[in-house]
C-alpha cells in the first residue's frame, strides 16, 4: 500500500546511491521536482533509465548524480543538444558516463517485460541498424516455431521508478491522463516507486482515458503542485516553452549551469562543487 510522504522523505527512503532509477514521462508529466530533490540529496553513481532523456537528465548528469545512462533518444526537444550530457560523454565532466542505447520500441518492450515478470522481450525491431554492434543487451534469437530470427532485449527492472501524475486519493491510488507514455509499465516493473502528484483528493473522479495506478503498485506518493515544470500536467499547467529555449545557453557553460542549479535547485547561491 502506498504511503503518503513529503517529497524529501520519499526520496531519502527510496533512492539510494548506486540504484537504477527510471524517471519517466513523455513531453507531459515529467517529474522534475523529484529529480531536483535527488540533486539536493547528492545521490551518486545512479544508473539513469529513460526513453527520452531531456532536460531532467541533463541536470542530473551535470550535477554528478549518474555514472550510466540507458536510453533511446536524448536532446532538448525542439531546441538542440543536451550540453551537460554531451560534456559527460565527450569530456568526462563532472565524471565519466557510460551509455547503453536502444530504440524507443526496444525500451518500451523492456519495460513491458519487466512489468510482466518476464526475463526478456522479443521483437522485430533493430533490423537494419548497427545498434547490435554497440549495445550488448540486444541479441538475435530464433523463433522455435517458425525459425524466424528476431531480436531479444532484457527486461528492465529499475530499483525505483519515479513518475508525476495529476491526482492521488488518500489511500494512495493514482490517476493520470493525457500523454502517459510508459509510466504505468515503469512503475509495475520497478522494485519501488514514487509518484508525485498535483494534488491529493478525497476521491478520484473518473476522467476519460485515465490510467489508474492502484495503491498496491505504488510505494509512496508525494503531493508536489507544479512538480512537472517546465513540462506540463494536463488540466493543471501548460508547457513552459520559453524555459526549454533558455536552457540551451544555461547548459552550454559549466559555470553558468552550476550557478543556475545553485540558485534554482539548491537555493544556496553557490555552485555545488562539481569542479573536476
Amino acid at each position: 500500500m502506498a504511503e503518503i510522504l513529503p517529497l524529501s522523505a520519499a526520496v531519502a527512503d527510496l533512492v539510494h546511491d548506486g540504484d537504477m532509477v527510471a524517471l519517466e514521462g513523455f513531453t507531459h508529466l515529467i517529474p522534475f521536482a523529484a529529480a531536483h530533490e535527488i540533486i539536493r540529496q547528492r545521490r551518486r553513481d545512479l544508473t539513469l533509465v529513460r526513453m527520452t532523456p531531456d532536460l531532467i537528465y541533463d541536470q542530473l548528469i551535470g550535477m554528478g548524480c549518474a555514472s550510466r545512462l540507458v536510453f533511446s533518444w536524448g536532446g532538448n526537444p525542439g531546441v538542440g543538444s543536451l550540453h551537460r550530457f554531451r560534456d559527460a560523454v565527450q569530456n568526462g565532466w563532472p565524471g565519466p558516463l557510460e551509455i547503453e542505447e536502444h530504440s524507443h520500441a526496444g525500451m518500451a518492450n523492456r519495460y513491458v517485460a519487466g512489468a510482466s515478470g518476464l526475463p526478456f522481450a522479443v521483437m522485430r525491431g533493430y533490423t537494419g541498424t548497427d545498434l547490435l554492434e554497440y549495445t550488448d543487451t540486444i541479441r538475435p534469437i530464433t523463433c522455435p516455431f517458425t525459425g524466424e530470427v528476431l531480436t531479444a532485449v532484457p527486461a528492465l527492472r529499475p530499483d525505483v521508478a519515479i513518475v508525476h501524475a495529476q491526482r492521488a486519493d488518500r489511500a494512495g491510488n493514482v490517476s493520470m491522463w493525457g500523454i502517459t507514455g510508459v509510466q504505468k509499465e515503469a512503475v509495475l516493473a520497478a522494485e519501488r516507486s514514487l509518484v508525485t502528484v498535483e494534488e491529493i483528493v478525497d476521491e478520484l473522479t473518473p476522467v476519460p482515458d485515465q490510467v489508474v495506478l492502484p495503491t498496491w503498485a505504488v510505494t509512496a506518493v508525494a503531493e508536489v503542485p507544479g512538480g512537472a515544470h517546465p513540462s506540463y500536467a494536463m488540466g493543471y499547467s501548460v508547457r513552459d516553452n520559453d524555459f526549454y529555449v533558455a536552457w540551451d545557453p544555461i547548459s552550454r557553460d559549466r559555470e553558468t549551469f552550476q550557478r543556475w542549479i545553485a540558485d534554482h535547485v539548491l537555493g544556496v547561491g553557490e555552485p555545488h562543487g562539481q569542479s573536476r
